[in-house]
């Protein structure tokens, strides 16, 4: 199973991606896999040389009532200290953006891949949705061809 975050190919230009793990409670990880995570709104910071996901909505565990924690709580993203202090320089001297990108299991771990990403102009957003639907004209004029 795979959750998107689709708003950050649309409102960003994704230079790099990073795959990370995630530190998790046990009722999160049950409910991601229920698919109930909102990678919407959230972001990604470097506080004291280790990276967090901020505004990530992970919706409580039905079953677990004294168990769950804050839906939007601040996770900690599992980076090696090399890959962290390159994504640092590219963010102070850039002016990027670290946006999760997609969540998706591995194995038995969940892990994120973190876009490094440039904020995008209203007029690249209509450029981008004109591709997509001469892109989409083309498929179609294709289609019934053969």
């Amino acid at each position: 199973m795979e959750i998107e975050n689709r708003k950050a190919r649309h409102d960003y230009f994704i230079e790099e991606t990073y795959e990370c793990g995630i530190a998790l409670v046990g009722t999160e990880i049950k409910s991601i896999r229920q698919g109930k995570v909102n990678l919407k709104d959230s972001y990604g910071i470097i506080k004291n040389n280790e990276v967090f996901l901020l505004n990530m909505f992970i919706s409580p565990y039905k079953e677990a009532s004294i168990y769950n924690v804050s839906e939007t709580r601040t996770r900690k993203l599992l980076l090696k200290k090399k890959e962290i202090k390159k994504i640092k320089q590219d963010i102070e001297q850039k002016g990027l953006t670290l946006i999760p990108i997609k969540m998706y299991f591995k194995k038995d771990k969940i892990k994120v891949e973190l876009g490094i990403c440039r904020g995008k102009k209203n007029y690249d957003k209509r450029e981008t949705i004109k591709q997509r639907d001469e892109k989409r004209e083309l498929e179609k004029m294709q289609k019934y061809r053969y």
